[in-house]
């Protein structure tokens, strides 16, 4: 239980410290969006700031992003324009949400798809581990007639799938031998398989005479698997290989691909702010890990504007990705009034076929229909969710079902005990 008298005594103890946080966090997010704000008058072409970023095969140096093709399209609109924060504005504006939704309708006879996952983790306290992932999928044809698909693939991991598979000899004796990671790791691959199958299953149904129909799959997350980055192998290598595959199979099918990062944390072009930076004759930007890209335009866009998609340029986890290393696009896309841009990640292709602003409009219209969020990733949730009583449930058939092979299933009444309290 919180003690609320304590604890407004505690925060009072600490004012100074937010409020210096406060005071250098401003001052360094005016120092970057300034330089953001500038680059029309630095560099009059993407190949002119790709002279100036580290190289592809710099040691260590991480350009974070590159220019696109979409950076020399805003350079011309730049300069004729008072406003030069890099935008590209939707140009529409609503009245209401009646008015928002009769616009969304443009994704009338566009299937999209989404897949989200859950997971069970082993119990520690019980006497079997024994985990369970499952994976919801969204299949939507936007099409009066043809009805949308919900369902699930379901997995249940007995005890040698789950085992740590990097624990050494040396490993503590009395920790425990089954991994959280294995389950994470198993959920994620099913993500990604249930992706590639329902996208050959799109591909082979979609008319190669329509391009403006063409289905767009929603995964929720990011495709550059930077949090692999520190885990060990083969963790790390499973994960990249996984992601590949899934732009891959995008690439192959031209099935376009979004991953949707609501709320993202990714600093690639705060890194290549600071690498252009670092050139100038006098630089004026410090190293800072409290900004994060998407707040170089919190309050500067409209809904539904976004910025110029660029090339993520990461000099960790996306080495890993071999010929795909410079594959993946991104750009931020404002959802909401109130908070700071979403992330969207794409394949390179989409670009270079020039199909990224119809995909655009299709995400403006599931977010419209999700009153802020997409409305397929919001709906492949609900599907994969387990909840409490579901893992009730899950434990209960489970210690019916080990009865019947004549095997005894038992948990710690501490656990019990914990149940019911909470």
């Amino acid at each position: 239980m919180l003690h609320k008298g304590k604890l407004q005594a505690a925060l009072s103890l600490k004012r100074g410290h937010f409020s210096l946080f406060d005071g250098t966090f401003s001052e360094q997010l005016k120092a970057y969006q300034q330089a953001l704000e500038t680059l029309y008058l630095r560099y009059q072409s993407s190949a002119q700031m790709e002279n100036v970023l580290p190289p592809h095969d710099s040691f260590g140096l991480s350009a974070g992003a590159r220019p696109s093709i979409e950076f020399d399209r805003w350079l011309a609109l730049a300069s004729q324009r008072s406003y030069h924060v890099p935008v590209f504005p939707f140009g529409r504006e609503f009245a209401n949400h009646e008015q928002a939704r009769q616009w969304a309708e443009c994704i009338e006879g566009i299937t999209t798809l989404a897949v989200d996952g859950s997971q069970l983790l082993p119990w520690r306290d019980a006497s079997i581990p024994v985990a369970l992932v499952q994976v919801g999928f969204f299949v939507n044809p936007h099409s009066q007639g043809r009805p949308y698909t919900k369902d699930v693939r379901l997995e249940v991991l007995a005890p040698d799938e789950i085992m740590e598979e990097s624990r050494s000899e040396s490993s503590d004796p009395d920790s425990y031998p089954y991994s959280d990671m294995q389950v994470t790791l198993k959920r994620y691959l099913l993500e990604i398989e249930t992706l590639c199958s329902q996208m050959e299953q799109l591909a082979r149904t979609r008319r190669s005479d329509d391009p403006v129909h063409s289905p767009v799959v929603f995964f929720d997350g990011s495709l550059v698997v930077s949090f692999a980055l520190t885990m060990p192998s083969p963790y790390r290598e499973r994960y990249i290989a996984s992601a590949v595959s899934l732009l891959k199979t995008s690439e192959q099918l031209r099935v376009p691909l979004v991953g949707y990062i609501d709320t993202s944390y990714a600093r690639d072009i705060i890194t290549m702010l600071r690498r252009l930076d670092a050139t100038q004759s006098q630089p004026v930007l410090r190293e800072t890990k409290r900004i994060h890209d998407a707040l170089l335009w919190q309050g500067r866009l409209h809904w539904g504007d976004r910025t110029p998609a660029m090339i993520c340029a990461r000099g960790d986890i996306l080495e890993g990705y071999g010929s795909y290393r410079d594959s993946i696009a991104f750009c931020y896309l404002q959802t909401t009034s109130t908070r700071p841009p979403t992330r969207l990640e794409f394949p390179r292709w989409m670009l270079d076929d020039g199909v990224l602003e119809p995909v655009i409009d299709v995400i403006r219209a599931e977010v419209i229909a999700g009153n802020g969020y997409p409305y397929a990733i919001e709906t492949a949730d609900a599907v994969s969710v387990i909840t409490m009583q579901d893992r009730d449930e899950f434990y209960t058939q489970f210690k019916a079902f080990m009865e019947k092979q004549g095997v005894k299933f038992t948990f710690s009444t501490k656990s019990m005990s914990k149940n019911r309290r909470r």
